[in-house]
């Protein structure tokens, strides 16, 4: 009974000598001492890291770039910027504490002005950093040639954008119909491949009117993108366009296919010119029906996608090939 006495008291000392020493101001001083120098040293660690995030991001950002009137191609489409999103960034490398590269999380930035926030011009070509480029085949004869260019874009999973002739759909509701139905863009070529130019505003309108309502008629599609005939326009036609809710789309290279030219040489020609935001012109004819194939695998070589009008006025990045040392980390270019 004595010893279980004994014990119990030894007890009972040694927890008030516990609770005297916790609250004892010269150890309560030592621990709050320990937690703010383990919380100092995360603090320091993670400053550190997000400085190393912050540094870096200022060095690889790419600033958007603006739509704008350009003296020599008219209209030119904006094209998103690029930053290091520096939050999603520093919660994959927290963990870990240090700086890699290969874990930078990347964000896309929006231009300040817009195609659409633009004047009434035409466009020629597309943002010269975007890497891609766009047919137009502007169709309005020709038939014979179609199926077969059909066939080899649906080969190369490559979508073009179809400029239609009013008078032409109406004669040829199932070949239109079957481009549409290939995945292509439709896009307006006036009615009867008139001079456009020569034409007074309510024959414009008139041109204009009647092709959007027989391909709304046959395709249930609106046209956003009119390509005048011949290349022929003046300014009153891209406002009279605009009015309609269509911009003026011209060319960059042309093949030239109408004068028939031999078509290893066309290629050759074509391919060459081409480059980033390039908007190249054809029509179903021999030349370009037997050349496709290989102006396609031209613009593989030069790593350019192929889009429709749509697809490069858009200012959506694509994704390009960048050093590790230059840029780095995931959802990037």
């Amino acid at each position: 009974m004595k010893q279980k006495w004994l014990h119990f008291c030894l007890c009972g000392v040694m927890v008030v000598l516990a609770i005297g020493a916790i609250q004892n101001p010269f150890s309560l001083q030592y621990i709050d001492t320990l937690k703010t120098n383990a919380t100092e040293d995360v603090d320091t660690e993670e400053n550190e890291l997000l400085k190393q995030i912050k540094a870096h991001a200022e060095k690889v950002a790419i600033p958007a770039t603006n739509a704008r009137i350009d003296k020599v191609w008219k209209a030119l489409p904006g094209y998103n910027g690029l930053e290091v999103d520096i939050e999603q960034s520093y919660n994959k490398m927290k963990e870990s504490g240090s700086f890699n590269q290969s874990k930078l999380v990347f964000k896309e930035t929006k231009p300040d002005v817009h195609l659409e926030d633009l004047p009434p011009a035409p466009t020629y070509k597309g943002h010269e950093e975007k890497p891609m480029v766009s047919f137009l085949i502007n169709v309005a004869w020709g038939n014979e040639y179609l199926p077969d260019m059909l066939k080899v874009l649906q080969q190369y999973d490559v979508k073009a954008t179809f400029f239609l002739d009013g008078s032409w759909v109406k004669k040829n509701p199932q070949l239109a119909v079957m481009i549409k139905e290939e995945g292509h863009e439709i896009g307006s070529h006036a009615y009867s491949h008139p001079h456009m130019n020569a034409l007074s505003k309510a024959e414009i309108d008139e041109e204009l009117t009647k092709t959007t309502e027989v391909i709304e008629a046959t395709l249930d599609v609106t046209p956003k993108w009119f390509a005048p005939p011949s290349g022929e326009f003046n300014q009153l036609v891209v406002e009279r366009a605009a009015a309609y809710d269509m911009r003026t789309i011209l060319w960059t290279v042309d093949t030239i296919d109408w004068k028939k030219p031999e078509p290893s040489v066309m290629v050759e020609r074509v391919v060459n010119q081409m480059q980033a935001g390039s908007m190249l012109l054809m029509h179903p004819t021999e030349s370009s029906s037997k050349g496709l194939e290989a102006i396609i695998q031209g613009m593989q070589e030069k790593q350019l996608q192929i889009g429709t009008v749509s697809d490069l006025m858009d200012e959506t990045r694509i994704a390009a090939k960048m050093t590790a040392e230059s840029n780095g980390g995931t959802k990037r270019d």
